[in-house]
C-alpha cells in the first residue's frame, strides 16, 4: 500500500513537471512570435509575395507521386530501391534558380526530405541520401548556393513523418497500422539531429514542415520542436503544419493562439483575405507535386488568378514544379514560369511590398494597395464594366491601367464604375491603378 502511494505520487509529480515544460515551451513559442526579428522577417517574407517550391527524388524516375504512391502504384520495394538508380547528370542549380528569379520568385523552398524518407542532401544520419546515389552530389547544397549567387531566398521543406524510418511507428501511407516495435522517442531525436544538420550546413532563411496528422505525432512534439529550432537560429521562420491545427488545408478559420507557427499554410487553394495572420497557398503548375509525364498544365490565366487572388487575400504564393528525372524542369513548365514572370515586371508595383485589399478577392477582381493607390486585378477578363463601393474618406484622383491607358471613371452616391476599353477584353488578367488623394493601408476592408 504504501509502495503505491509512493508511486502514485511520483507520478503526479512527473505529470506536474511534465505540463511545466510543456506550458514554459507554449510560452516560449508566444514570446518567438514578438520578437522583433521574427517580426521583420515575416515583413519582409510577406513582400516577397511569389516563392518557388519544388518536389523532386528517385520517384521521378517512375513518374509518380512523391510519397503517396509507395505501396500503391509503385511496390514497396522498387519505391525504397529507387535511390540507387537515380543520377540527374543534368540537373543544374544555377539554371533552375534562374528560372525561378525569371519568374518573380523571391524565395525557393526544397523538399529536402519528403514523406518517403530519402534525403536530398548527405546526411550523416541515414544511409537513405543523395550521398548513396550514382549522381552522389549535394542537391539541396547546391541550390543553397545558387540561391545566395543570385539574391533568392533559400528555405527547407522537410517532412514530419516518415514511413521508411523503422522508428516511425507507421510505415505507409495505405496502412496507418502502429508497429509496437518502432520507438517514436528515437526517432524524434532524429528528427532534430537532421534539423539541426540542415540548419547548421545550409543556414535556411524559413523551415516547411509537413505531414503532423498522423497519430504518433502530437502537438507537445511540434511545440518543443518549434522551441528547438527558434532556439538553433533566433529569426528563423516557421511554417504552421508542425500542430494538428491546421486551418489553413480546409481553408477555415485559423485561432492564430492555436497555431504552432509563423504562417499558415493552405494548399491547393487560395486562403481566406486575413490582414493578421501572415499565410501562404501552395499550388502546383500541373496536377502532381512530383514529376508527371504528360501531366496537365495549369494556363497562363490560371496562375495568374491564383497568384492575384492570393496576394489580393494578403497572402503569399508558393508555385511548385517538379524536376524530371535528369534533373531539368519541364520545358513548357519553363515557358509558362517565363510568361508570370513577364506578366509581374509589367505589373510589379500591384505585386511586390503590397498589402491585400481593401476589397475582398472574388471570381471577377482581387485588390492589392500600396502607398495611395490601390490595384485592381481584373479576373474576368470578359467584363466591360465594374461597379465598386466608394472608398470611404478618399477622393479618386486618376484611373489607369499599368501603361497609363486613361479608364473611364463615373461616381455615384455609394459606388464608382469602371468602363474598360474594348483592347482589354478578353486578354490576360490586367491590373487597373486606382490613385487617391491620401493612403490606403490604413483602410477598412470592403466587400
Amino acid at each position: 500500500m504504501k509502495t503505491d502511494k509512493i508511486w502514485t505520487v511520483i507520478l503526479i509529480l512527473l505529470s506536474i513537471g511534465g505540463l511545466c515544460i510543456q506550458v514554459e515551451a507554449q510560452e516560449k513559442n508566444k514570446v518567438y512570435k514578438r520578437d522583433p526579428v521574427v517580426t521583420k522577417t515575416i515583413k519582409e517574407y510577406k513582400d516577397m509575395g511569389l516563392g518557388m517550391f519544388i518536389h523532386w527524388g528517385p520517384v521521378s524516375l517512375r513518374g509518380t507521386e512523391i510519397g503517396w504512391s509507395r505501396d500503391k502504384e509503385v511496390p514497396r520495394a522498387d519505391y525504397d530501391s529507387l535511390y540507387k538508380e537515380f543520377d540527374p547528370v543534368l540537373f543544374n542549380a544555377d539554371s533552375i534558380v534562374r528560372i525561378a528569379k525569371n519568374a518573380g520568385m523571391k524565395y525557393l523552398t526544397i523538399t529536402a526530405r519528403h514523406h518517403d524518407g530519402f534525403c536530398l542532401w548527405p546526411t550523416k544520419f541515414t544511409y537513405y541520401n543523395i550521398e548513396n546515389t550514382p549522381f552522389k552530389k549535394d542537391i539541396v547544397g547546391a541550390l543553397n548556393e545558387a540561391c545566395k549567387k543570385q539574391g533568392i531566398r533559400f528555405c527547407i521543406y522537410y517532412s514530419i513523418l516518415d514511413w521508411w524510418h523503422p522508428e516511425y511507428p507507421i510505415h505507409s501511407a495505405h496502412n496507418q497500422t502502429i508497429d509496437s516495435k518502432a520507438d517514436m522517442s528515437k526517432y524524434f531525436i532524429y528528427m532534430k539531429n537532421q534539423l539541426r544538420e540542415l540548419i547548421s550546413a545550409y543556414d535556411p532563411y524559413m523551415l516547411w514542415f509537413d505531414g503532423g496528422w498522423e497519430a504518433p505525432w502530437t502537438n507537445a512534439m511540434g511545440t518543443e520542436l518549434y522551441t528547438y529550432l527558434k532556439d538553433l537560429k533566433p529569426g528563423l521562420i516557421v511554417n504552421n503544419r508542425l500542430g494538428k491545427e491546421i486551418a489553413g488545408t480546409e481553408n477555415k478559420e485559423i485561432n492564430v493562439s492555436d497555431m504552432i507557427g509563423d504562417f499558415d499554410t493552405p494548399e491547393q487553394v487560395v486562403g481566406r483575405m486575413n490582414m493578421d495572420v501572415p499565410w501562404e497557398s501552395c499550388f502546383t503548375i500541373c496536377n502532381q507535386w512530383c514529376w508527371k509525364p504528360n501531366d496537365k498544365m495549369k494556363s497562363l490565366n490560371d496562375c495568374l488568378r491564383i497568384l492575384s487572388k492570393t496576394i489580393g487575400g494578403n497572402g503569399n504564393l508558393l508555385l511548385n514544379v517538379g524536376p524530371m528525372p535528369d534533373g531539368r524542369i519541364e520545358s513548357r513548365q519553363i515557358l509558362r514560369l517565363s510568361e508570370i514572370g513577364k506578366w509581374i515586371r509589367t505589373n510589379q508595383e500591384a505585386v511586390y511590398g503590397t498589402k491585400g485589399g481593401p476589397y475582398y478577392p472574388n471570381d471577377e477582381y482581387a485588390s492589392t494597395r500600396k502607398g495611395n493607390k490601390i490595384f485592381l486585378h481584373i479576373l474576368n477578363t470578359e467584363i466591360k464594366s465594374l461597379q465598386l463601393p466608394n472608398i470611404p474618406g478618399r477622393k479618386i484622383l486618376n484611373v489607369h491601367t499599368t501603361d497609363g491607358v486613361s479608364i473611364e471613371t463615373n461616381k455615384g452616391r455609394d459606388t464608382y464604375t469602371l468602363t474598360f476599353p474594348d483592347r482589354l477584353l478578353g486578354k490576360t488578367v490586367y491590373v487597373v491603378i486606382v490613385e487617391l488623394d491620401a493612403e490606403t493601408e490604413s483602410l477598412a476592408l470592403l466587400k
